[in-house]
């Protein structure tokens, strides 16, 4: 199985201002700040173990999110909606972001730079940078993936064959992943992979099957909870580090 990193914080490259901008009128419900990276955008650290996934998904627009939201990992993939409560500084539209880690300051969202800066009005962001954190409103929304399918990744953890571990990534609609179970090779017991790294996503198991792999997930939102089967998902000689897609979407 390999060694866990011991930690997945962010604070060796937040680059955080003390400051809090207020206006008169602003009233969100939590605040914002944000993170940097060299090129901007997500970190591959964030502690919902995504690796370059929550580098670039949604074009960088990612974020770490508080303990409340982040559930344990259940939120991880979680999609918001973000508006900075500034109106002289910032657009009415605000940034979609996916939660890819837990957040290591007094805020609800840790945003990439890049996802920082698309909250900000044309040519101003760099006011917005100033501030360093900010009144924000949020809610949760859909995710959309329209150019992938869901995926599940092999983690690098796992060690071929003896120890498996997964991520699933692309996952549309608004339902979190509660359960992951595997199919045993004699196609008739469903076995339970247990989560690895309490508040991320990263789910294994021992011993798997040595065989073509069929997963099963368990959505749970507003409408209740679901199994979705992932039919021969991982190829029988599976290798780390490789994400292999579903014809399935995840609402």
């Amino acid at each position: 199985m390999g060694s866990a990193p011991k930690s997945y914080f962010l604070l060796y490259m937040m680059a955080l201002l003390p400051a809090l901008c207020y206006t008169k009128d602003s009233h969100g419900g939590s605040k914002a700040t944000y993170y940097n990276t060299p090129d901007g955008l997500g970190t591959p650290n964030g502690a919902c173990g995504y690796g370059e996934y929550g580098r670039t998904v949604y074009g960088g627009n990612a974020g770490a999110v508080s303990n409340k939201l982040l559930r344990n990992g259940t939120g991880c993939g979680a999609c918001y909606a973000v508006r900075c409560k500034i109106p002289h500084l910032c657009n009415s539209g605000g940034v979609k972001v996916v939660a890819t880690g837990n957040r290591g300051d007094n805020t609800d969202f840790i945003l990439s730079k890049h996802a920082y800066a698309a909250m900000a009005n044309p040519k101003v962001a760099s006011k917005l940078f100033a501030c360093g954190v900010v009144p924000i409103e949020y809610k949760r929304v859909s995710c959309r993936y329209p150019n992938h399918n869901l995926a599940v990744k092999v983690h690098e953890w796992s060690r071929y064959p003896n120890y498996l571990a997964i991520v699933v990534l692309y996952q549309d609609g608004k339902s979190d992943i509660t359960a992951v179970q595997v199919l045993q090779a004699d196609g008739r017991l469903w076995r339970n992979m247990g989560k690895l790294n309490g508040a991320g996503a990263i789910w294994g198991v021992a011993n798997p099957p040595r065989c073509a792999l069929t997963l099963r997930i368990q959505g749970s939102g507003s409408r209740g909870q679901k199994w979705v089967n992932l039919a021969r998902v991982i190829p029988r000689y599976w290798v780390p580090g490789t994400t292999y897609e579903t014809r399935i979407k995840l609402a």
